[in-house]
């Protein structure tokens, strides 16, 4: 029975595999490492995307109440 876990047509033989290849490559101790790394980066990511978002939700007034001000008479 090959069932398919991931997108692509991977099946679970497939993915067995890669994991393999991937703890030979990187050994047991760096992985988490790696994984904490990638969810920083992905984290960061969706941040920036949610800003980004906010950004052009904001109505137009909001955009002329950051304009800086005019210079103070003494």
């Amino acid at each position: 029975m090959n069932t398919t876990l991931l997108f692509m047509g991977i099946g679970t033989q497939e993915f067995l595999f890669l994991v393999l290849i991937i703890l030979l490559l990187f050994g047991g101790k760096k992985i988490p490492e790696l994984m904490k790394g990638i969810g920083k980066g992905v984290r960061s990511f969706k941040e920036g995307m949610n800003e980004v978002e906010d950004n052009l939700k904001e109505p137009d007034h909001k955009k002329e109440e950051v304009t800086p001000d005019t210079k103070k008479e003494k």
